[in-house]
């Protein structure tokens, strides 16, 4: 899937053990790095931490 920046997103799954976030957090794209298949993200809740989505990470549209 492709995200553009200001695409709203949600918190399907993380692997990041030590975030805050909880699946249905939702954020903001801030940009997409389709080469390294990662989304940054400014989370609703302050958190920047950036999807590695070949790494297990998954969002979806909010």
């Amino acid at each position: 899937m492709t995200y553009k920046k200001n695409d709203r997103i949600a918190l399907v799954h993380t692997t990041d053990p030590y975030t805050d976030l909880r699946p249905g957090s939702e954020g903001t794209v801030r940009r997409f790095d389709a080469g390294l298949d990662i989304l940054h993200v400014a989370w609703d809740a302050g958190s920047s931490l950036s999807m590695l989505l070949d790494g297990g990470d998954e969002v979806r549209p909010a």
